[in-house]
């Protein structure tokens, strides 16, 4: 089974240059797109629109845009991080923001790391392989939640 992504993005040109980034890079991960934060809070806990989706099989990692329309990045990432089933998943805030605030929001809720989207196409498809290479490939997933008995 593929390790998905799941790609929090309202953007759809962003969005484009994400997919073709992660392509260009040699990423053939499956790529769940979600254009807000409530799409995105519905993909995790298999709720709403992906009520029939197998919710024990989480996304290896989430790329999360801060700036989402209906509920934004940082209540997403609370939401994720206050669940036993998904508080480990990893999380990359991925957002053109430069607001030092945001930065420090997203470390305190959780946020294994913080990525501002470079402009450049070069820069981001570098930055796309070296997310891909690390969350993908290097890192050791935690491994899922035991029932306490």
């Amino acid at each position: 089974m593929t390790k998905a992504i799941l790609l929090v993005e309202d953007n759809v040109s962003d969005e484009k240059l994400t997919l073709l980034a992660f392509k260009t890079s040699g990423i053939a991960n499956e790529v769940v797109v979600a254009r807000d934060g409530a799409a995105a809070l519905d993909y995790v806990f298999a709720t709403g629109a992906h009520q029939g989706r197998d919710g024990s099989v989480l996304p290896t990692v989430i790329l999360l845009d801060l700036k989402l329309p209906r509920i934004d990045g940082l209540e997403v990432l609370r939401r994720i991080r206050a669940d036993e089933r998904t508080k480990l998943i990893p999380v990359v805030v991925l957002t053109s923001s430069k607001e030092e605030e945001d930065v420090i929001r997203s470390y305190a809720l959780g946020a294994n790391a913080y990525v501002r989207k470079p402009v450049d196409f070069t820069e981001f498809v570098a930055a796309a392989k070296t997310l891909g290479l690390f969350w993908l490939l290097l890192n050791e997933p935690a491994p899922a939640p035991r029932k306490v008995s």
